[in-house]
């Protein structure tokens, strides 16, 4: 009984702490002096467990184990839309869902069938066929997917799409065009994987020190870089660093 007792005023004191640095009802003090456990208990329900829940850990934490009970869900339901729609946005969300459930023939066939009427030659469409053509390992083609979107769309920009080309030219074997794309995307990209890609794709030509000067350009930046970017990055870093 003495060890659940000091476990109880434990709590308690815990709680009134946590009452006081959150700024609750102070009535929260007295309840919970002179109630003990049932006081606890209330103020956990009625306090902390909405917060925990309202928070974004708990939604994400909520949306990763509905996603691992029902992969398919969010399929499913874009698929739905799609149909009883019609309209292209409902498509390319369903397109972009089977993109990351791997069926990028189906998905190239969701954005094929938005690009229609005003969205002729939409080129957020566009990029989600390269995309996908890139992905089932068809860099021709998604390279002049890309080349169309280009000339029908010539203001538009995007680091995506730019490293996207690049990644088709290295994967069509056109070396030196893509070493010209990563170089002049590398400083403005926003994140470390266009670099270490120019790196690698450098080193593979032979070319060590030009990569290892690229790479350790990258890692100084990094150094220097907010702690949350060197986190985001931190596989791309890594890849860096074995590069020097």
């Amino acid at each position: 009984m003495s060890g659940f007792l000091i476990l109880s005023i434990a709590i308690q004191a815990g709680l009134i702490i946590h009452v006081i640095k959150t700024g609750r009802n102070q009535i929260w003090i007295w309840v919970l002096a002179l109630l003990s456990i049932p006081g606890a208990i209330a103020y956990i329900a009625v306090e902390i467990l909405p917060d925990l829940f309202r928070s974004r850990t708990a939604q994400r934490t909520a949306r990763g184990f509905k996603k691992a009970m029902d992969p398919q869900a969010n399929l499913r339901r874009y698929e739905n839309e799609a149909r009883v729609t019609g309209n292209v946005a409902g498509r390319q969300r369903y397109a972009e869902e089977l993109e990351r459930h791997g069926k990028h023939d189906e998905a190239i066939t969701q954005y094929r069938s938005a690009l229609t009427g005003l969205y002729e030659h939409d080129p957020n469409l566009m990029l989600g066929v390269a995309r996908s053509q890139f992905a089932k390992g068809d860099s021709l083609a998604a390279r002049t997917t890309l080349d169309e979107l280009i000339r029908m769309n010539p203001d538009f920009k995007s680091p995506e799409g730019h490293l996207l080309y690049a990644r088709a030219l290295e994967g069509e074997g056109n070396f030196e065009k893509a070493l010209e794309e990563y170089r002049a995307l590398a400083p403005s990209y926003p994140g470390a994987e266009a670099a270490v890609r120019y790196a690698q794709l450098l080193q593979s030509q032979g070319r060590r020190e030009e990569a290892q000067k690229v790479a350790r350009e990258l890692l100084e930046q990094a150094r220097i870089a907010p702690a949350h970017y060197r986190k985001a990055q931190r596989s791309w870093l890594d890849a860096a660093e074995r590069l020097v």
